[in-house]
């Protein structure tokens, strides 16, 4: 089994090191210091149980890798469809595409039945590149739930957990997903095959929604931004109108909206990944964590007066600092 993980940052350099660790045969796609690193001196991974170095085979161009079986993708979502090309020699006829990037998938609406089967989302995938570019049946499902930073180049900081949710967009427990389970697995981390992933999306998509922003215009942790009573009130709201949505296609939350800030907070003085990405100029995820559910509320003929407000002001503050080209 050969497996790439395409965009080996914090997340996909956690996940590379556990597989290399057991032995598969994994390749990374990087690219900079963090890619010359793990070059020159392979990539150091640091756990709460120690620190590993391993040598891994990593390049910046996919034609130098070749043909895989599964291509695990954990790049911003934004930063998907550029790519897609570039991709093409990773790709056979019986590769599958894990898609493990946040907000909602460009794939949502495959073999999801009804009314909206087939929809193509602009937001997440303007110009349909990743539908056309690697096609709705090599996707499997993936919500990545650790935590896990980029220290130095060619350096990863494992802050906390290890799953990584599997699922098939019709819900089936197929050949190819319990493999990859067992791929994962032999690797130490969780990887369950999902019937419901759809459900584990949106539970996860509930914070990012209105936790990222939040702390984007208004630079507070988590811990401040789920207790302090008006930011609370603003995040209550946004996921109150996405939980209609969802709830319309056919999800099913298993907690409550009270429970999922109280989360939140339970977290502490974390700084999401959208504030830090403001603060450090890059690209922000605006489109996949929020603009995406605004989309699924017109689809939906579903109000979103909170995220519709919450939207126009992050992507505002994004466009003054440079972060965000909508």
């Amino acid at each position: 089994m050969k497996i790439c993980v395409f965009g080996a940052g914090a997340i996909g350099g956690y996940m590379g090191v556990k597989l290399a660790q057991a032995g598969a045969d994994v390749s990374l796609v990087a690219r900079g210091p963090h890619l010359a690193a793990m070059q020159a001196n392979g990539l150091k991974l640091i756990e709460e149980e120690g620190e590993s170095t391993v040598e891994v085979t990593a390049s910046e161009d996919p034609a130098e890798l070749g043909v895989q079986d599964y291509v695990i993708v954990t790049l911003k979502a934004h930063s998907v469809p550029g790519v897609v090309d570039k991709m093409q020699p990773l790709i056979g006829p019986e590769t599958t595409i894990v898609s493990g990037v946040n907000g909602v998938p460009w794939w949502y609406f495959h073999k999801i039945g009804g009314d909206l089967e087939g929809t193509r989302l602009q937001s997440v995938d303007p110009g349909n590149k990743q539908w056309d570019g690697f096609g709705p049946d090599r996707v499997l499902g993936c919500v990545v739930y650790p935590a896990a930073e980029v220290i130095e180049p060619g350096v990863i900081k494992h802050i906390e957990g290890n799953r990584f949710s599997l699922g098939e967009p019709d819900g089936s427990k197929s050949e190819r997903a319990q493999a990859l389970s067992k791929a994962l697995g032999a690797a130490g981390l969780k990887a369950p095959v999902r019937p419901r992933l759809r459900d584990e999306i949106w539970v996860k998509l509930w914070g990012n929604l209105s936790f990222n922003p939040i702390s984007a215009l208004t630079h507070a942790t988590l811990d401040v931004l789920c207790t302090d009573p008006g930011t609370r009130a603003v995040a209550r709201g946004m996921m109150l109108e996405a939980q209609e949505i969802a709830e319309k296609l056919g999800v099913k939350f298993p907690i409550d909206v009270e429970k999922r800030i109280d989360g939140g907070a339970a977290v502490g003085a974390h700084r999401t990944s959208m504030w830090q990405d403001l603060d450090q100029g890059r690209p922000m995820e605006i489109d996949a964590l929020v603009g995406s559910v605004q989309e699924l509320g017109r689809l939906t003929d579903t109000p979103t007066p909170t995220i519709d407000t919450v939207l126009a002001l992050v992507q505002l503050r994004g466009r003054m600092a440079g972060c965000y080209g909508g």
